[in-house]
């Protein structure tokens, strides 16, 4: 590169490629078959992407032009949980398989004398107590939880007395319908 320089000092910064690369295999964690399209990101330790491409419908990835080191890599898919993970490049390169968890999700209806309930309040809780995430039906009496992962979770609408349904959640379940009806119902 030339920098032309006046009679003034002048900094310069310039950003060397590396020879070293990533290549590696994107595959579901369920059920191991390959994630076409999944993102797939490498970002130094400052956050800066170093390079990025998708996989092909072999799930398969190469990056080239990276310096041996420490880097973290990303990678994302629709229907998928993202995965992040440190990974150390060799001067040779580096071969890898990740295999990201598929997304779990729930959807269902709620309903009160047998008619789909507006405005009724949806809490999804884990195992241990915690709140996973609350909704708040639609017109339809639909609610829905998505980006779960596997496991029993309690389900709770309120807007009429509450009630409480436990669910196994493996990589989804659809059409968990919640009956509320007030008590002398």
């Amino acid at each position: 590169m030339t920098v032309v320089v006046a009679d003034e000092p002048v900094a310069y910064d310039i950003l060397l490629s590396g020879t070293s690369g990533l290549s590696g295999v994107v595959r579901s964690a369920d059920t191991g078959d390959p994630i076409a399209a999944a993102a797939v990101i490498v970002t130094d330790v400052r956050g800066h992407v170093l390079a990025n491409e998708q996989t092909n419908a072999f799930g398969e990835f190469g990056l080239v032009g990276l310096v041996p080191g420490t880097v973290t890599l990303a990678v994302t898919s629709p229907k998928h949980r993202p995965l992040v993970q440190p990974v150390d490049i060799g001067a040779d390169g580096t071969h890898i398989e990740v295999e990201p968890q598929p997304q779990a999700h729930l959807r269902g209806t709620v309903r009160g004398g047998g008619v789909p309930l507006s405005d009724a309040r949806v809490t999804l809780v884990d195992s241990v107590g915690n709140v996973v995430a609350t909704t708040t039906t639609g017109i339809d009496g639909a609610y829905a939880f998505s980006d779960l992962d596997s496991g029993s979770y309690t389900v709770t609408a309120t807007g009429y007395p509450p009630r409480a349904t436990e669910v196994a959640v493996s990589v989804g379940v659809d059409g968990l319908d919640i009956e509320l009806a007030h008590t002398s119902e």
